[in-house]
């Protein structure tokens, strides 16, 4: 098989393969330069879509209407976008092998690739129940969302087990949205997750105790404490019951694990440097192998704000580590410099009626504002993380644009506070008028 050589290879081709091949098309391409590599049939599109209105009865998102990059406002890349520019889209394309130091890459079907320039931009891989030997875990019906196929699957599923029950492993963000858009499919649904409350990572107690009374007042059981530790299957392999490790059993037509994801960074092992589960870069995304960059999921970076190297795991940064390797790439080829990274954390969530967002750094002691009662008709309330007297991150919840501008703002700047009460009266005032 003829071997193909490109200038620049980005491999992968989720959210920030789209946006760094529209940041090269910003700085002009040659017909042929580059590639995107990906192990998906269909070009990059704006995975949060999966679990949010993918699942939607009604008014369901579909491509081609969430290519990148419509998530952030920008022109959909269809993918006759890549051709019109001279972008090679390799799809259904599964690498297998990474030689960084020939700058050689080899397909599944034993295809070379050869490049000058390497962005790798591979995310994450869902972690299963089945890489635990979980007993039964890999019935029928048992589901992870992370790509447009695991969501055509669940669909069908959805469609094919009308009213019944639905059973959600996991209770961060793929738990919240789907258990929401599962009830909103009229499944009966029950959320099983270990911690003691909903998204630890991020929420507070006083948090997570409002979206566990809403989430209950849709009629959603919640379950605490304990774990999967085995699934049921009928003759055909479906799966019919979740086993719980304090003895509890759940009936399930449908399960949905979301347990988190880790780094594919596989192909890499021992050939760039890493750090924090991620591949080391600078604030250019580049790593200590020459010509070669990691941007997104994969990426362990220098988070400026804060004096320390991060991973982050979000759409936010996909897109933005994503175009700064490709400023960083041109501005090198053309013998001139651009700014460091300086990323604002940034989170976000839609289920149901609600909307949240939350930036900063969710470190310290916290102070919780306003309306939380999960029976109000329009709930809105937040809370300031303050360490060393400053406000280092700030959650709202049902906020308008301005106002989620304002939290942005604070985060950013982390203003002193002198009164940690007075802050809990003066609640988003205190935002608003920084």
């Amino acid at each position: 098989m003829a071997e193909k050589h490109f200038k620049y290879v980005i491999l992968g081709g989720g959210v920030a393969a789209g946006y760094a091949a529209r940041e090269f098309a910003k700085h002009g391409l040659n017909p042929g330069e580059l590639a995107i590599i990906s192990k998906e049939a269909v070009a990059p599109y704006e995975r949060p879509a999966l679990s949010k209105g993918y699942l939607f009865p009604q008014g369901a998102a579909r491509l081609p209407g969430f290519h990148v990059c419509v998530g952030s406002g920008g022109e959909r890349l269809l993918p006759e976008w890549y051709s019109e520019k001279g972008i090679e889209l390799l799809l259904s394309t599964e690498i297998v092998k990474a030689d960084l130091a020939s700058k050689t890459l080899t397909s599944a079907a034993g295809a070379t690739f050869t490049y000058d320039i390497l962005i790798i931009a591979t995310g994450s891989t869902v972690i299963k129940l089945s890489d635990f030997g979980v007993q039964g875990a890999d019935a029928n019906n048992i589901f992870y969302l992370r790509e447009i196929d695991d969501a055509d699957k669940l669909v069908a599923t959805i469609q094919a087990k009308k009213d019944g029950k639905a059973v959600i492993v996991g209770g961060g963000y793929i738990g919240l949205e789907l258990g929401a858009a599962l009830s909103i499919n009229n499944l009966d649904v029950t959320m099983v997750y270990p911690e003691p409350w909903c998204m630890p990572r991020l929420f507070t107690s006083g948090i997570a105790a409002f979206y566990e009374g809403y989430y209950a007042n849709k009629g959603i059981k919640i379950v605490k404490g304990t774990v999967a530790v085995g699934f049921d299957s009928d003759t055909k392999g479906d799966v019919t019951a979740v086993k719980l490790k304090d003895g509890r059993v759940l009936d399930a037509d449908i399960v949905v694990v979301g347990v988190g994801g880790r780094p594919l960074t596989t192909l890499f092992k021992g050939q760039v440097a890493e750090e924090k589960g991620g591949i080391k870069t600078d604030g250019f995304f580049a790593t200590n192998v020459h010509g070669v960059y990691a941007v997104g999921d994969v990426a362990t970076f220098p988070m400026k704000l804060y004096n320390d190297m991060r991973r982050v795991e979000h759409v936010d940064h996909a897109r933005k580590s994503a175009e700064q390797a490709v400023k960083a790439i041109k501005a090198s080829e053309e013998g001139k410099s651009i700014e460091e990274y300086d990323y604002l954390p940034y989170f976000y969530s839609r289920a149901f009626d609600l909307s949240w967002q939350f930036y900063g750094d969710n470190a310290g002691d916290t102070v919780l504002f306003g309306d939380n009662d999960p029976a109000s008709a329009k709930p809105k309330f937040g809370s300031y993380w303050i360490k060393d007297g400053k406000v280092l991150g700030v959650f709202l919840e049902g906020g308008s644009p301005d106002e989620n501008k304002a939290i942005a703002k604070v985060a950013r700047l982390q203003p002193a506070v002198g009164d940690t009460q007075e802050l809990t009266k003066d609640g988003l005032t205190f935002a608003c008028k920084i």
